[in-house]
């Protein structure tokens, strides 16, 4: 196998954006035209697997996208059904005169490593192994080409806001922090003072996981400072903020927010919240001793960095153990 174009790819997930996301970078940095499959899984599989390995070719549900031979030469996965698409195919694939299907699992895959031919994970997940390349974010699709082709659709709207522009990204409460109306409203105020404070101006985006009243109480406290403000309507202009921002803020309960915005070289302000976790502290104690993010403190600093390659990372060695050019 010689050429990336040569090669037949299959991105399997349940559809879930962010795994979905961390597999397209992969597939698109290494030159792949993947096909997409989100599948969908049948209990006992769906609560069990990959732990349970016995009978994966009854373990997809019809509802979804299909896995049947020809198998594809490379497999990129990730999440529960991820995992389990490739050991079915790992399993069932070598047989018709090609070799194994090469499978990269991304993220934790709750089993040994050696079940997957590569593993690629953050550092602060604490798995190693002979097959494990080790990143200090989460893989994305951000590339520059990619900001610049986004920042174009958005140029008109967004190129009169004052400098700077900063880019604020909200997530929201999940299984280890809390972002409630309590927190948000100090917030909302932070944002207003920090763009009267440098004369600029501020985009901002939510996710589903911010939750409608604080919005609201975003939309109320951003009125008297110039901003742009996404609440999910279409179209999405978040890779646009960061094409066009001077400066990123992020609230600390995404790796992946923070990885995306890590990987533009700007200075990386990290929104503190309530609550949090061993793995999150590790994660954000790596980007913080490597020069990458600052905790926001109500004032815009400058600095700069090597910015986040962990795609390029993982891509490298998927090269090198498949031979491709």
């Amino acid at each position: 196998m010689s050429s990336s174009r040569q090669v037949i790819c299959w991105v399997v997930t349940s559809g879930a954006a962010g795994m979905e996301n961390q597999c397209l970078g992969l597939a698109h940095s290494l030159g792949f035209k993947p096909v997409i499959k989100r599948v969908e899984m049948c209990s006992p599989w769906k609560q069990l697997a990959p732990t349970l390995r016995i009978g994966l070719s009854q373990a997809f549900s019809e509802t979804g996208d299909s896995l049947l031979p020809p198998w594809p030469d490379v497999m990129i996965a990730s999440g529960r059904a991820g995992a389990a698409a490739c050991l079915l195919a790992r399993k069932n694939s070598g047989y018709d005169g090609r070799k194994k299907t090469f499978t990269v699992y991304i993220q934790n895959p709750r089993i040994n490593p050696s079940h997957f031919s590569l593993v690629a994970l953050p550092l602060h997940d604490g798995v190693v192994g002979e097959n494990v390349v080790s990143t200090r974010g989460s893989l994305h699709r951000v590339t520059s080409e990619l900001l610049e082709k986004e920042t174009e659709k958005f140029r008109a709207s967004l190129s009169l806001l004052p400098a700077p522009r900063i880019a604020v990204l909200i997530g929201g409460s999940n299984s280890v922090y809390r972002l409630t109306p309590t927190e948000m409203e100090p917030l909302a105020q932070q944002l207003a003072a920090l763009a009267k404070d440098t004369g600029g101006s501020l985009m901002v985006t939510t996710s589903r996981r911010t939750g409608e009243e604080n919005v609201k109480i975003l939309q109320k406290g951003l009125q008297t400072v110039p901003h742009f403000l996404w609440a999910g309507e279409k179209p999405n202009p978040y890779y646009a903020f960061l094409g066009l921002a001077d400066a990123v803020l992020v609230t600390e309960d995404s790796v992946n927010m923070a990885s995306e915005a890590c990987s533009t070289g700007k200075p990386v302000h990290i929104i503190g919240l309530e609550g949090g976790s061993k793995k999150f502290n590790r994660f954000h104690e790596v980007l913080r001793r490597d020069g990458l993010t600052r905790s926001f403190e109500g004032k815009l600093e400058t600095w700069s960095y090597e910015p986040l390659r962990d795609v390029e990372l993982v891509a490298t060695c998927v090269r090198e153990m498949m031979a491709i050019d």
